[in-house]
């Protein structure tokens, strides 16, 4: 999961971005309003968290530019202000979720959680692929209950095909998933990842299938 923080406080983003990547996740860090709404403008993210007070442009206005696009990604506020009306109009301008500073780790770990679920068809805590199985709480992967630990760059692919299930992801989309901003994106490193799951998920019902010129598709081995 990519997440992009915006977040103009050096050592508190710092911080921040070693506890999600503790978490797996992908992160990537915007300094002030104006490049968060570049970024926004050209890279794809599961989750935002947006700091309200920033340099350049206010957080306001980076929400609102997003929503202008018809960008729906979730955006979680992470702010110093406990105004009740500053929460209730950044909730009308289009944010998801609204936590104020200072905050539990756990607490801003498990919201990112919820937003991502929400994102997916039923919503379940838990995901099924035949016998494989992925649940978001944890973020962790298992063929028969047996869990399946995979390298980060794997994981992060099969975490994509799993909450895009019977849908078809481009390997664009799989390229854009992965790498952060300081990464050299690779679309020759996602057919790797790729081949080395097919081989894990061997023993399991769930196969991951190569549609020409479109992308790829997770599924069970027996349907039609």
């Amino acid at each position: 999961m990519k997440l992009l923080l915006i977040e103009d406080n050096p050592p508190l983003a710092h911080w921040l971005t070693q506890i999600l990547r503790e978490n797996k996740f992908s992160v990537d860090v915007a300094s002030d309003g104006e490049m968060a709404d570049h970024v926004l403008h050209t890279e794809n993210y599961d989750v935002v968290l947006l700091d309200l007070m920033l340099p350049k442009m206010h957080g306001k206005n980076v929400l609102r530019r997003l929503r202008e696009r018809h960008n729906a990604v979730p955006v979680m506020i992470l702010t110093a202000s406990g105004s009740i009306d500053e929460k209730v109009e950044c909730l009308g301008a289009g944010a998801d979720d609204y936590l104020v500073k200072p905050f539990e780790v756990r607490e801003l770990v498990a919201r990112i959680k919820v937003l991502i679920r929400r994102q997916t068809p039923d919503k379940a805590a838990e995901i099924h692929c035949g016998d494989l199985s992925y649940d978001s709480n944890t973020r962790q992967f298992a063929i028969a209950g047996k869990t399946l630990a995979l390298p980060a760059r794997e994981h992060d692919v099969l975490e994509i095909l799993m909450l895009k299930q019977g849908k078809t992801v481009s390997k664009n989309a799989l390229v854009n998933g992965i790498f952060n901003l300081s990464d050299e994106p690779s679309a020759d490193a996602i057919e790797i990842y790729i081949s080395r799951l097919r081989k894990k998920l061997e023993p399991s019902q769930a196969a991951i299938m190569t549609l020409r010129g479109l992308g790829y598709l997770l599924k069970q081995k027996d349907d039609s």
